[in-house]
């Protein structure tokens, strides 16, 4: 299926879906997914996982309805399935306060394991803003992600874009309303 066919976003709203993207080797699957369908053996390769493992995986994604096969094609009497996102993006549902944010430590863990002598550009800001300055400020982050998301490339090297706009929690306000 072209990517222009695929449903816009999936809405992680069941158990078994929620399970399947907090797993950071599912999470690397899908971004493996994320611009080209792929057999077992590709993503194994790509995630750096034996067949077995690459296939447990996938089938836990394909049944969370998160990925689908897109094509077959008969190899020396074998099948060969291509599998591929199920949308073009997911969204997670809000992990309430005080729970993980999956998204995050998932970037986390994959910015750490990114070469330390590979091109990067983290930072962090410290701001304050009104209530429209924040809104303002999150619409423009997104719709740059967007605009680049277009932008992008499959013949290229993946990039992983994460940005977080919140309020910190203060630890003396914290306190204070916990009295």
């Amino acid at each position: 299926m072209p990517p222009e066919d695929l449903p816009e976003t999936i809405h992680v709203t069941t158990d078994e879906q929620l399970r399947a993207v907090s797993n950071l080797t599912r999470h690397r699957i899908m971004a493996v997914l994320r611009f080209e369908p792929a057999t077992i053996t590709q993503i194994a390769e790509r995630v750096g996982l034996a067949k077995g493992s690459s296939s447990y995986h996938v089938r836990l994604l394909e049944r969370a309805g998160l990925v689908k096969v897109v094509r077959t094609r008969k190899v020396r009497g074998v099948t060969e399935r291509y599998y591929a996102m199920a949308a073009r993006t997911i969204a997670l549902p809000d992990p309430g306060e005080g729970a993980p944010d999956v998204l995050m430590r998932h970037a986390v863990a994959d910015l750490e394991a990114s070469s330390a002598q590979s091109e990067r550009h983290v930072g962090m800001a410290h701001l304050r803003l009104t209530d429209e300055q924040f809104a303002e400020l999150g619409a423009r982050l997104q719709a740059l992600a967007d605009e680049y998301r277009k932008l992008s490339d499959p013949t290229l090297p993946d990039t992983s874009l994460v940005f977080a706009l919140f309020h910190p929690a203060s630890r003396a306000r914290e306190e204070r309303d916990a009295k």
